[in-house]
């Protein structure tokens, strides 16, 4: 496992970067969640290991070491991406995102081919503008941030300075307090474990090193268009989701997978947000390397 590292952008900024798994492997770039950091990928280091996989991840613009991109869309990644990869002299990747990484790995796959292989949405939220309800089934939390998140102002931003307060202050013996509403059974049984609970909390508080606005611009990217329309993605595309999700409904996976071409869509009748990704980690990290052989 690669430590972490800092990489230049050609505007500037700078992007915390590291390498989970397999030094040598294949490349998947992994998206984290919203909010998130790079840290995620530590979930995947030991799976990704034994499948011989390099996990390339950074903190998203904002987030813990990354300098803020003001204004960035969900599309503004992809070069974000090729700086990261031109860094560390990798060349062809597959691109997973978990949650809100989940645009910004379609992103990749939209905008970046033939670089990237494939793409990955792992309980991924769909455009702002789809046909659907796109809070419907969300948990309490979300129905109130986003519903701050389309008014903006000072109210929507003093909401946003306190979760981040909230959440980079995060244990794991209030990680579960702090989710709340957004956690079915499947995810809380995740979550009875206290390990995990440590990393998710390590991982929030580093999401928020350096303050609330990469939550803030990732809730405004989401808000707006995307910059691509998920329906030109002509590298072949997997779409997870889960029945019991209460950030990403699965109205959420049905609507991407209906509209992306030949989606291979993969539904979860008894897991959550958080189990769809934490009961799989094998399957996807062997997955993830066959595709970026293929």
């Amino acid at each position: 496992m690669e430590q972490q590292q800092l990489v230049e952008t050609s505007d500037g900024r700078v992007l915390e970067t590291r390498v989970f798994g397999a030094p040598s492997g294949p490349t998947v770039f992994f998206h984290h969640g919203t909010p998130g950091s790079y840290l995620t990928g530590e979930l995947f280091d030991d799976a990704a290991t034994r499948a011989g996989l390099s996990v390339v991840t950074m903190s998203r613009a904002g987030y813990g070491l990354s300098t803020r991109h003001a204004g960035r869309s969900v599309s503004s990644v992809v070069r974000d991406v090729g700086a990261v990869l031109d860094a560390l002299g990798r060349d062809s990747y597959v691109a997973a995102g978990w949650s809100g990484g989940g645009p910004h790995s379609l992103a990749c796959g939209a905008l970046d081919a033939p670089r990237c292989r494939a793409a990955w949405s792992l309980a991924g939220v769909a455009p702002i503008d789809a046909d659907f309800d796109w809070t419907a089934g969300m948990g309490p939390e979300n129905l109130e941030e986003f519903a701050l998140a389309r008014e903006g102002g000072p109210h929507y931003e003093q909401h946003m300075a306190s979760l981040a307060a909230e959440f980079g202050a995060a244990t794991a013996d209030n990680i579960v307090q702090l989710f709340g509403g957004l956690l079915s059974d499947p995810d809380k049984a995740v979550l009875a474990d206290e390990p995990a609970r440590a990393a998710m909390a390590k991982d929030e508080c580093h999401a928020f090193a350096g303050g609330w606005r990469g939550f803030y611009d990732d809730d405004q990217a989401f808000m707006s268009s995307w910059g691509f329309d998920v329906a030109t993605i002509t590298v072949p595309v997997h779409v997870w989701f889960a029945d019991q999700d209460l950030m990403a409904p699965p109205s959420h996976g049905e609507w991407l997978g209906a509209t992306i071409p030949h989606a291979r869509v993969r539904r979860e009748a008894g897991e959550g947000h958080l189990s769809l990704v934490h009961q799989n980690l094998d399957e996807l990290c062997a997955a993830w390397r066959d595709a970026a052989q293929g």
